[in-house]
């Protein structure tokens, strides 16, 4: 077999991670990421991390967070900054037409400072939970075997190049693993500090709890203190309709008697309407028989004053009689 006398070459690679999804944001979202990548140009202060938060913030306020990446976003900024550099000075003899690309006045008014102020002013905290998982990119290493035909006969050694992936995607891995330790440790604090705040508030609940156990058995004696004494009212209720009805039968009584009264006042009066009429008649009889015994003899006189004297003590004690009644 004739062995040809070119070099040839072949090419293995490690095995890497699927392709991550790139969310695709619309002309809109577009828009607002651009205002507020300007507007809160201060949180890119180029501190460790401090890039990684801001994007965050601004994710989350986009309500992206679940959708894109920290690594996506300030990929696609960087990828329209240098289309609107490649648009805005092109290279020598090259003719470029910027209004082709529908985001280039945008990105012009933010390169120029014209869109400053025009989105809120966000504020880049550590936050757990929030954001999915960075995967760290692998290495990609690229083996080069070169060798030529009398190499491969004689065994030859083969030479082995090995390349890293992007020093960005590496920089970038490093600040994952960095960011997910600060957040594994902020989320430690955090899970610490609720269970000192839960177990306040189980202290004071428990502390509530026996306040108001206090205060029911204070309320049982109290209600126990008020029917008491509703059963001592219902007795002397109880009481007073017994003595009112007493009185009713007394008062009664009396009227009964009251009326008796009356009708002997009224017969007593009567009487003595007819003792006086009586008296009246037998002074006016006494009148005459007066005036002949005058004529009479001496003996007879003696003998009608004793009889007047008579009738005189007989009508006063008649109306004695009638007085007392």
């Amino acid at each position: 077999m004739e062995i040809s006398d070119h070099a040839y070459t072949s090419t293995t690679y490690d095995k890497v991670n699927p392709v991550e999804f790139t969310y695709k944001m619309s002309a809109n979202e577009i828009e607002d990421f651009v205002k507020l990548r300007v507007s809160n140009k201060y949180l890119f202060s180029g501190r460790r991390n401090t890039s990684m938060w801001a994007w965050r913030a601004i994710l989350k306020h986009m309500g992206l967070q679940h959708k894109m990446t920290h690594c996506q976003a300030s990929k696609k900024w960087e990828n329209m900054k240098k289309r609107y550099k490649g648009l805005k000075n092109p290279p020598d003899g090259v003719k470029v037409f910027p209004e082709a690309w529908p985001y280039f006045s945008l990105m012009d008014g933010a390169m120029e400072g014209r869109l400053e102020g025009n989105a809120p002013i966000l504020k880049a905290c550590p936050s757990n939970g929030i954001f999915p998982p960075v995967s760290k990119p692998k290495r990609r290493k690229i083996s080069t075997v070169m060798s030529s035909p009398a190499d491969s006969l004689a065994g030859g050694p083969e030479i082995e190049v090995s390349l890293n992936g992007d020093e960005d995607e590496e920089e970038a891995a490093a600040e994952d693993v960095d960011s997910i330790m600060q957040e594994m440790e902020h989320g430690r604090d955090m899970i610490d500090s609720e269970r000192q705040v839960m177990e306040r508030e189980k202290q004071v609940m428990e502390r509530e709890k026996q306040v108001m156990e206090r205060e029911r058995l204070v309320l049982q004696r109290e209600r126990a203190a008020l029917d008491r004494e509703v059963a001592a009212l219902d007795r002397d209720r109880a009481s007073l309709d017994r003595e009112r009805a007493t009185l009713e039968r007394e008062k009664a009584v009396m009227e009964r008697e009251r009326a008796v009264v009356e009708k002997e006042r009224d017969a007593a009066s009567r009487e003595r309407m007819a003792l006086e009429r009586e008296k009246v008649r037998l002074e006016r009889l006494s009148a005459p028989k007066e005036r002949t015994e005058e004529v009479t003899e001496d003996g007879g006189e003696a003998k009608d004053s004793g009889v007047t004297d008579r009738k005189e003590q007989f009508l006063n004690l008649f109306e004695k009689l009638i007085e007392n009644f």
